[in-house]
């Protein structure tokens, strides 16, 4: 029986947070996103989830745990570790075309913007 689990790799800032709404501050992270508990309900059962942040770990544990949702992760990581699928508000999927991928590249912004 394979007891394999995909690892899904999920952004914090734009993906779970209001960010974008406010001036960054590093030592406060926004409030959640309507749908966010819920995405992640649905979500973990289709992997193991892992919390991406280049925030200090300690603000985004606690930022977790207030909101209820830090049971859902494995770990927090500052690092894109491998991964079957990343999920983030800045991110644009190769699709083999290189010159599409840089047009994407030139005329991005992100969704918050």
């Amino acid at each position: 029986m394979n007891t394999y689990k995909k690892r899904i790799l999920i952004d914090l800032d734009g993906v779970l947070n209001e960010y974008g709404k406010e001036k960054y501050d590093e030592n406060f992270i926004p409030e959640i996103k309507v749908g966010a508990v819920e995405f992640l309900e649905k979500i973990s059962k289709l992997g193991e989830l892992y919390l991406f942040t280049t925030r200090n770990h300690i603000l985004a544990t606690k930022w977790l745990i207030s909101n209820k949702i830090d049971f859902y992760f494995k770990d927090i990581t500052n690092i894109k570790i491998p991964a079957f699928v990343h999920i983030d508000d800045r991110a644009i999927c190769f699709m083999g075309d290189y010159q599409k991928i840089l047009e994407d590249v030139i005329e991005f912004k992100a969704y918050w913007k």
